[in-house]
């Protein structure tokens, strides 16, 4: 199972659905059915519905932890807490409720519910300096310190890293933002802790690059991101669950076009594939 990324816009502008679907240059997630370049409503196969694959895992109730490893600007950390802090309780996050399969932390299957994402573990702060290149392994490593520093574990969290604007994010040879190989935004991945459970993750780079501005807004670009990765990892928890024929995950299928918006609260927010509607939306 290989990691679900957002790719960049300008890249989408670039590149046909069907390059991207099949270059692995662009799509680091080719031979796993996922595919997760986004330049169009419903990219991954044009208006086709989501598919719930049986067996698949989601987070039915979430939180959400934010890790902010290094110096961010003032204002930037309070912003993002403050959209997490409310936005499981909105109706850009009703919009998966719709979804149901088997809860990985619990094992009991229902739909999703809309959530406290704050109501887990305690926000980190780690003050460390990260490196300017953060592969996946870094980003583990991470999480198992502040995991580690925490005494816990929460299995219906997801653990997001943030990086500052002097670090990138690599997988492989595609990097993020600031990196030497532009090639995505952000993704949601997991790994297996000693306990053989799962630990859901993203890494949210500094969106600080053409490709990956959608407002020209620090904060607001990563509350878009930190919406897309977030629901992604609740619908798809390990890439077993929730996408179309093609791979491609709901948030995938609506991101960058519509445009991004600025929705409940003054936050960033990019619109959701709706099977009940057929399309992307806004709200529910």
């Amino acid at each position: 199972m290989k990691k679900a990324l957002v790719f960049v816009f300008a890249a989408a502008l670039a590149t046909s659905a069907f390059a991207q679907a099949s270059d692995p240059e662009l799509n680091p997630d080719l031979g796993n059915g996922h595919a997760h370049v986004s330049n169009q409503a419903a990219p991954g196969g044009g208006g086709s519905n989501i598919i719930y694959h049986s067996g698949g895992k989601v987070i039915r109730n979430a939180h959400v932890v934010l890790i902010f490893w290094g110096s961010f600007p003032a204002g930037y950390t309070s912003s993002i807490q403050s959209f997490r802090n409310q936005f499981g309780t909105t109706g850009e996050y009703n919009t998966i409720t719709q979804y149901t399969g088997i809860d990985d932390a619990t094992g009991t299957t229902g739909a999703i519910a809309l959530s406290n994402l704050a109501g887990g573990p305690a926000d980190y702060f780690d003050t460390t300096t990260p490196p300017v290149n953060c592969t996946d392994a870094i980003v583990q490593a991470e999480v198992k310190k502040v995991i580690a520093a925490q005494g816990t574990t929460d299995y219906s969290a997801i653990y997001e890293v943030f990086i500052p604007s002097g670090s990138y994010s690599s997988d492989g040879s595609s990097t993020s933002c600031g990196g030497p190989n532009l090639a995505y935004c952000a993704y949601h991945f997991n790994y297996t802790d000693g306990a053989g459970k799962h630990v859901k993750y993203s890494i949210e780079p500094w969106a600080g690059c053409s490709g990956c501005q959608a407002f020209g807004n620090a904060a607001l670009d990563q509350e878009h991101f930190v919406c897309h990765e977030t629901r992604e990892a609740v619908t798809d928890a390990l890439g077993n669950a929730w996408f179309d024929r093609r791979g491609y995950e709901a948030d995938d299928k609506c991101a960058w076009s519509p445009a991004p918006f600025i929705g409940t609260g003054g936050f960033g927010y990019q619109y959701e594939w709706s099977n009940a509607n057929g399309g992307c939306i806004k709200t529910r």
